[in-house]
């Protein structure tokens, strides 16, 4: 006998991302919510590439994690959900390695589609 896993909605999807990222488990996000081909992009000016593919969304999230130094703080807010997009946003209070410390603030865009996670997108 089989069981079939229920497909999570845009609001499910929306919550249990919130629920992590408010505990620092930014990879058990990406792990758990991403589609395998999900592309992540970010402005120009951001100090790491976009990129496609789960593996290369994970390399760049421990590249961005690699440059902080010291974390002071941070907030993730609760999720706006419009069809199968959300938004949330974010701060983030960090000593960055060989730039200071700095207050990020930003808007973060996620598309959800058969319960997974297939695109982020940045802006700050």
């Amino acid at each position: 006998m089989t069981t079939t896993q229920k497909t999570m909605t845009t609001q499910e999807v929306a919550d249990r991302l919130v629920e992590l990222m408010r505990i620092g488990q930014v990879q058990q996000v990406q792990e758990e919510l991403y589609a395998d081909d999900v592309t992540s992009t970010e402005p120009s000016h951001s100090p790491v590439a976009s990129a496609k593919g789960k593996i290369a969304v994970m390399q760049k999230g421990a590249e961005f994690a690699g440059m902080i130094e010291t974390r002071h703080g941070g907030s993730f807010s609760d999720a706006v959900v419009g069809g199968r997009y959300f938004s949330c946003a974010m701060t983030l209070d960090a000593t960055f390695k060989g730039k200071g410390r700095m207050n990020l603030e930003e808007i973060c865009v996620f598309e959800v589609k058969d319960g997974k996670i297939v695109s982020d997108q940045f802006f700050f």
